[in-house]
């Protein structure tokens, strides 16, 4: 069983105009909600790959009731920590092309609900084979909250995939104990390593030897079109995609993270696990849902990944 984990989950609430007026009324007859969150969208690949997961996290309120009542009702099994303060929505406003989001900032955990989701995720691994930890940190909680997580999956020795950014990613590669994998885009690695990191592959391989780096297994560095280069153990690969129509490129990280999830609990070879992987999240950008696949394409975009060990 993987579990997958959603700090600060939402519903997300698209809104498509043909224009959007300023300082005027909008009428929108066509309204989207969906549960929203990285983690989210990871479990919901994860179970159309028919493997099985449970979602956890934080919610509350008539909101977070809403969330567990959408992932209820795709059969997607779920134990959240329940919370009195409200959870939040996400809108994104779908106009001429472009989208505008207005993002809620989500409740403001104590110290207590901090402490009280520790004790569950504890109990939720128990009979878990693999930990994804996905997104944000709410408010209230410490930037290092997700060590914490991780010294609690290594004391039940479960592999943590995390896929964070900013200050909550940097405190986890400077602790003692590492994740077994992190999947940061070119965004997130440039902004980790403070400085611009070019997507060529000397520049990579230079910059995944930094130290920060030493005692993770994986490092999938995604890059959109151009695929993903990978550090395992000691080996780099290259992975390049074919060229695809994208409808929605919302979550395909998080359909990367769920393939790569899904090839390792299945205890697959490197090739199988980034092909798996880079398949999900391109079926994820051929869909107008965020976190949804047609697996009846699955193999045949399979069979057009390519993976090539760099000397």
């Amino acid at each position: 069983m993987i579990v997958a984990v959603t700090m600060n989950p939402s519903v997300d609430i698209s809104y498509p105009l043909n224009r959007f007026k300023f300082d005027d009324v909008n009428r929108v007859e066509s309204v989207s909600k969906t549960a929203g969150g990285k983690g989210l969208n990871v479990a919901r690949v994860i179970a159309q790959m028919k493997e099985d997961v449970i979602c956890t996290g934080v919610v509350g309120g008539t909101i977070g009731d809403y969330i567990v009542q959408q992932l209820d009702g795709r059969h997607i099994r779920n134990d959240f920590l329940r919370i009195e303060s409200e959870s939040r929505n996400c809108i994104a406003i779908l106009h001429e092309g472009m989208q505008t989001e207005i993002l809620e900032s989500g409740p403001t955990l104590s110290e207590q609900e901090g402490i009280a989701f520790l004790e569950k995720f504890e109990g939720l691994i128990t009979s878990a084979s693999l930990v994804t930890i996905s997104g944000s940190l709410p408010k209230g909680l410490p930037t290092h909250y997700y060590c914490k997580m991780i010294e609690i999956s290594h004391k039940k020795g479960k592999r943590v995939i995390v896929d964070s950014s900013g200050e909550s990613l940097k405190q986890v590669l400077m602790h003692e104990k590492k994740p077994f994998a992190i999947k940061p885009n070119t965004a997130e690695f440039s902004q980790l390593m403070g400085f611009e990191v070019e997507a060529e592959i000397v520049d990579l391989k230079r910059t995944l030897s930094h130290k920060i780096f030493e005692g993770i297994e994986w490092i999938v560095v995604s890059m959109g079109s151009k695929g993903a280069f990978v550090k395992h153990g000691m080996d780099y690969y290259q992975v390049t995609i074919p060229e695809i129509d994208v409808v929605n490129p919302v979550g395909s990280g998080d359909a990367t993270v769920a393939g790569f999830s899904v090839a390792l609990n299945r205890n697959q070879n490197v090739a199988t696990v980034l092909k798996t992987a880079m398949t999900t999240g391109m079926l994820n950008t051929m869909e107008a849902g965020t976190g949804y696949i047609n697996k009846n394409k699955f193999k045949q975009y399979f069979d057009f990944v390519k993976v090539e060990k760099i000397d």
